[in-house]
């Protein structure tokens, strides 16, 4: 009974056969399934080889081998230490404004641009420091080195966790309970009552430093020729290149270049440093005058990784939110994907950031706020748009000439705009200097190496948002550090200042209009659709549906809220958003259900122990329930099965009954030691050596695999020809395959390396006898799967020369892949990194 529609499967129960494929990596051989022993492994099957969502990044952020993630769990959980204090104020405070600031200890400011640290403050209010500019809760990469001292991690303006002047807190006094919500609602539509505009200079730069040390003051591009700026956005890419820095996120070049920043800052103001975030090699550090530090409220900083398995911090985007007075701003620095061809990744990149980039609210009733949530948007970085159809001699050609109008009209950011497949409703000043990519270190000569790359604008800032005026935009070509050269603009943008005698007003008449609904009528709403149906849901694909909710007279909350008995209001593998908020009377609210199964829900799924069926709880406060229903069914994977089960499925997984998954699904880890079972397993799941293959006869030269991202549709392809055997229709990028496969290892419910074994093989990491003895222990499956993955990596180090792999970097990704915590399934902490990164390393440098 198949629960598969579409063209029959290439694999049969009858048709499904084993040959050995005649190379150095997999041997020779007759008709055996599998031939393995400790001195060659052949593996070779008789067959022929021919939304993007934010979803999905998530889960390929959690996928990535032994890497500290950046970005949320899909569920979407509300996280505590986003709540606000619960302060005692008179009256609500404007959001931007630092009401609650007196006289709080350790203050600090950069004088002069220099790194002289004062005494804060201005008017006799204070700032508070904020001892980690990148937060307790933030990866490892965004922790303070404990080599720094105090002066070096001080962030001058308080983050959201006591902070009250937001949008999300207008108000903080706990007795207004409803009306709290309704106030700021009330306020917030009647802003431009008691604000006006008044303009602000804003400094915007973008350095792509090569992995080099500050070399030259950096005066000649943050301060020469300017009028001291109230606000300072510096973006850095490739910090560090190294490798300690890409697999472990600790480099020292972060104090380096801080340092050189907080000195070349403009000598007629005295600065403070709001915050510091960084990513591998992206870095962000926003400054503002000491003068305005008190109007300066609501900070967040994220960080997206945009690499391999969406989350390698190499390429992505870093971003800081805050209020300055009362309006919303945020900063972002990205660096983009690489080389001409890689337009399209590019794209990718830019839309991952902005569907992944989220800012949790004080506020934990509100949904998180997004780049595009905020009135003013800078957005720098090397996005790494090249000029294409032009050889290299015409582009240098047109450069001697000046003519950056026709070298423009082949910028391939400028067409992809055009498009609207990227940066829409971005703008961009007008490019009046030449090419910012590449250049010989240390000069200004053009790339001279044996590529010979082009020049190109790799280097840009855009804007989005109202009152913002650009006053110069320039290259810096006196800096010869790197092989870019840094891009400045300076922007005045008008920011709403609150009059503090009109916005009492604006609140005593609201106040007033509500006090005549306090004994309202009981809220109740109507609901567009009840329930809701996700047909084929496929793994790692979100499904959405979608319903309004319409208010009647009365202001309410709403909330999704858990039935008795269970932990949340739904299952694991279902989110509503927003799950919870607030209505004016007779107004809307859209609510987008979202389906995504990923490797913690999977196996279930497969099993048969969870269903596609669940049973939402609207509760409106002071008001009734109301009951939503879901259901639908799920189309079983490989990804999620566990190894066993997988190698006793000689068809593919689609084309076997719902009972039989069910049952390999629940069979015990070590069925097949002895056989008795089921008749005739193959030694490795086919869906594994599937992809192994691929990569063997295509990939093993691949420059910088594993280590550069596919493309989303390419995954989805990838796992809907391994689910239904259609591998004649197998056509994807090396780098996809190699993502795919990751995602496979880390899908695993029980991991090559089992759990019960863990704690063993980090405690004999150095030592490769006693290593070999614990693997000789695996389950036989878990076993073989091992020694195929080991066999195949020495493959890929035999070609190190051609695809920039080593032992290090290959024992980095698997390490964290192969080896997993099994205290309920937790990160691994960076010791236990090293170790499981030197346990696999032995495998890789010592015959197996």
């Amino acid at each position: 009974m198949s629960h598969r529609t579409g063209p029959k499967s290439g694999f049969s129960h009858s048709s499904m056969r084993l040959s050995l494929f005649a190379s150095p990596f997999y041997g020779q051989g007759s008709d055996v399934t599998v031939q393995l022993d400790t001195a060659e492994l052949s593996l070779v099957f008789q067959l022929p080889f021919g939304s993007q969502t934010r979803m999905f990044l998530h889960e390929v952020a959690r996928a990535c081998p032994g890497f500290d993630s950046a970005t949320r769990d899909p569920e979407f959980l509300w996280l505590s230490r986003y709540r606000c204090a619960e302060l005692e104020l008179e009256m609500p405070t404007p959001r931007g404004c630092n009401s609650a600031l007196v006289t709080w200890p350790g203050y600090a400011t950069i004088g002069g641009g220099g790194s002289n640290f004062d005494g804060l403050r201005p008017n006799g209010k204070g700032v508070p420091m904020d001892q980690s500019s990148r937060g307790q809760d933030k990866p490892e990469s965004l922790q303070p080195r404990q080599n720094k001292s105090k002066s070096e991690i001080t962030d001058m303006v308080r983050s959201s966790t006591i902070t009250v002047s937001d949008k999300a807190h207008i108000l903080s006094m706990q007795k207004f309970g409803l009306r709290d919500t309704i106030v700021k609602s009330h306020l917030l539509q009647k802003e431009e009552d008691y604000t006006y505009i008044q303009n602000f200079r804003f400094f915007a730069g973008t350095y792509n430093v090569n992995g080099q040390s500050p070399k030259e003051c950096l005066r000649l591009w943050l301060s020469n020729g300017i009028q001291a700026p109230d606000v300072y956005c510096v973006g850095f890419q490739e910090l560090d290149l190294s490798k300690e820095a890409f697999f472990f996120h600790d480099t020292p070049k972060e104090e380096e270049w801080f340092k050189a920043v907080s000195e070349g800052l403009h000598p007629d103001a005295k600065y403070a440093k709001v915050k510091l975030i960084r990513l591998v090699g992206i870095m962000l550090l926003l400054y503002v005058k000491q003068e305005h530090a008190a109007y300066i409220s609501e900070v967040e900083a994220e960080t997206v990784g945009t690499g391999i398995m969406g989350r390698m911090g190499n390429k992505g985007g870093v971003a800081i939110r805050f209020q300055f007075h009362n309006t919303s701003i945020c900063v972002v620095n990205s660096h983009l994907a690489a080389h001409i061809e890689e337009y399209e990744r590019r794209n990718q990149d830019y839309k991952d950031i902005c569907s992944r980039m989220q800012f949790c609210q004080p506020d934990p009733s509100l949904p998180p706020l997004t780049i595009s949530n905020h009135d003013v948007i800078l957005w720098l970085g090397d996005l790494n748009y090249r000029i294409e159809e032009l050889d290299v001699e015409k582009v240098k050609k047109l450069i001697e000439e000046k003519d950056f109008q026709m070298l423009y009209a082949y910028d391939q950011l400028k067409i992809q705009v055009a498009a609207k497949t990227v940066f829409e409703g971005f703008t961009e000043g007008e490019l009046t200097f030449q090419p910012t990519y590449k250049y010989d270190t240390g000069s200004d000569d053009w790339d001279t190496s044996e590529k010979c790359r082009a020049p190109a604008w790799c280097d840009r800032i855009l804007w989005k948002g109202k009152n913002i005026t650009q006053l110069s935009y320039q290259s810096h070509m006196a800096l010869k550090t790197s092989d870019h050269k840094p891009v400045s603009s300076v922007f005045d943008i008008g920011v709403r200042v609150v009059n503090d005698e009109l916005y009492r007003k604006t609140l005593e008449e609201i106040v007033r209009s509500l006090d005549k609904m306090e004994n309202a009528n009981i809220p109740s709403v109507s609901l567009s659709k009840r329930e809701f149906c996700f047909q084929n849901v496929k793994y790692m694909q979100l499904k959405v549906e979608s319903f309004t909710i319409h208010n009647g007279q009365v202001p309410c909350h709403f909330e999704f809220i858990n039935k008795p008995d269970e932990e949340s209001y739904c299952k694991q593998w279902l989110n509503a958003n927003p799950s919870r908020g607030f209505l004016l009377p007779d107004s809307d609210v859209e609510i987008d259900l979202e389906l995504f199964v990923n490797k913690m829900t999977a196996t279930k799924l497969n099993s048969g122990e969870d269903k596609i069926e669940d049973i939402l709880v609207l509760h409106l406060d002071r008001g009734k329930d109301y009951f939503l229903s879901v259901s639908g069914n799920y189309l079983p994977s490989c990804f999620g099965s566990p190894i066993h089960t997988l190698c006793y499925m000689r068809e593919p997984i689609l084309d076997l009954p719902l009972e039989t998954i069910s049952e390999l699904t629940l069979m015990p880890v070590w069925t097949g030691d002895d056989g008795s079972q089921l008749d005739s397993p193959m030694e490795i799941p086919k869906e594994l050596w599937m992809m192994v293959d691929y990569l063997y006869r295509n990939a093993v030269q691949q420059e910088d695999l594993f280590q550069q991202p596919g493309l989303r549709s390419e995954f989805e392809h990838i796992r809907d020809c391994l689910d239904t055997g259609m591998i004649d229709n197998l056509s994807a990028s090396n780098h996809s395959v190699a993502e795919a496969l990751l995602l496979f290892l880390e899908s695993l419910p029980e991991p090559v390396i089992c759990y019960s074994t863990y704690h063993n093989c980090l405690e004999c990491s150095g030592n490769y006898t006693a290593s070999k003895q614990v693997i000789s222990t695996l389950p036989i499956f878990h076993k073989n799967v091992f020694h195929y993955l080991m066999a195949f990596l020495r493959e890929l180090l035999k070609n190190s020369a051609k695809n920039h792999l080593d032992e290090n970097i290959l024992a980095s990704i698997f390490g964290s892949l192969l080896l997993r915590n099994p205290a309920g399934h937790q990160k691994l902490d960076m010791t236990e990194k090293k170790k499981a990164q030197e346990f696999i390393h032995q495998f890789l440098c010592n015959p197996l």
